[in-house]
C-alpha cells in the first residue's frame, strides 16, 4: 500500500473534530464526530483495530428527559387538588436548583440536570384541558423519545397521597392526559406518575372536588408524598424506570399490608 495514502488517512483521523453542545442548547449533550474516513485504506485487521479504538472513546450520550406536571394556571388554582402535578414539578425544581422562570411552548419552563442527566421541566399554562398543546410542541421540538416523557398528574381514583407509576396507559378519563395523548398523535406509550387525591365525599360533584384546596392536615401528608415522588424521579432517571417503579410499588405494598 502507498505509505502516503496511509499517512493522509491517519492525519484525517487526528483531525476529527469533537464538538459538544452545551446544555441547555436544543440538542443538549449529544456529541458529534466529524471526520473523513474515506482515505483510510488499510488491511482489515488494522482497520478493525482503529474502528474499535474510536468507538471506545466516544462519550456516553445522554438524551434529555421531559418532566411535565399538569394543572391550571393562576393564583385561583394554587394549592388545589387538580394542581398537584404542578406541585410535584415545583418540588423537583427546588430540590435540583432548576429555575422555572422562563415561559416557552405555552409553559413555565426550566432546564437543568438531575445527576448527569439533562432534564426539561414544564408546567403547561394552557389550562388543564389543553395541556397537550404545550407537551406536544416540546416533544416535537426537542425530538424527545416518548419513553423519556414523564407526565405527572392527579388521580381521582387513587387513595389520597398514594403514588402510582406506570410505563404507559390510557387517559383514564383525565382531560389533561386526554389532550396530551391527542397531541402525541394518539400515542400513549409514555410513563406517567399519578398522585392520589382521593374520591369526593358523599355526592359532591367530582369537578368541584378537584378544584378544592387541600386542608392543612392533607398538605402535611402530601409533603411526604412529594418527597417520595422526588426520589422516584431521581431513581427513574439515574437507575432506570423499572427500579423507579419498584421503589413506588413496593412502598405502596408495604403501606397496604402494614
Amino acid at each position: 500500500m502507498n505509505p502516503s495514502i496511509l499517512w493522509k488517512g491517519i492525519m484525517n483521523v487526528g483531525a476529527c473534530s469533537m464538538s459538544r453542545f452545551q446544555f441547555p442548547i436544543r440538542h443538549f449533550t449529544k456529541p458529534l464526530i466529524s471526520c473523513n474516513m474515506s482515505l483510510l485504506s488499510v488491511p482489515n485487521s488494522s482497520a478493525s483495530s482503529i474502528s474499535t479504538t474510536i468507538d471506545s472513546t466516544k462519550p456516553k450520550q445522554n438524551e434529555p428527559w421531559l418532566i411535565v406536571g399538569l394543572g391550571n394556571p393562576g393564583k385561583k388554582f394554587n394549592g388545589t387538588r387538580h394542581n398537584v402535578g404542578f406541585e410535584m414539578v415545583d418540588t423537583i425544581a427546588e430540590a435540583e436548583g432548576i429555575s422555572m422562570s422562563s415561559v416557552s411552548f405555552k409553559a413555565l419552563f426550566g432546564k437543568g440536570y438531575i445527576g448527569d442527566v439533562p432534564v426539561i421541566l414544564a408546567k403547561p399554562q394552557t389550562f388543564m384541558n389543553l395541556s397537550g398543546e404545550s407537551v406536544g410542541a416540546i416533544v416535537s421540538y426537542y425530538k424527545i423519545p416518548l419513553k423519556q416523557v414523564l407526565v405527572i398528574f392527579d388521580g381521582l381514583d387513587l387513595p389520597f397521597a398514594k403514588l402510582r407509576l406506570l410505563p404507559k396507559g390510557g387517559h383514564g378519563g383525565h382531560n389533561g392526559m386526554k389532550s396530551v395523548i391527542n397531541h402525541l398523535k394518539g400515542n400513549s406509550g409514555f410513563p406517567r406518575l399519578r398522585i392520589g387525591i382521593g374520591r369526593p365525599p358523599g355526592k359532591m360533584d367530582p369537578v368541584a372536588f378537584v378544584l378544592r384546596p387541600f386542608t392543612k392536615q392533607e398538605k402535611e401528608e402530601l409533603n411526604f408524598t412529594l418527597q417520595d415522588g422526588l426520589e422516584a424521579v431521581r431513581i427513574i432517571l439515574l437507575d432506570g424506570f423499572d427500579k423507579g417503579a419498584t421503589f413506588v410499588n413496593s412502598a405502596k405494598k408495604m403501606e397496604q399490608t402494614g
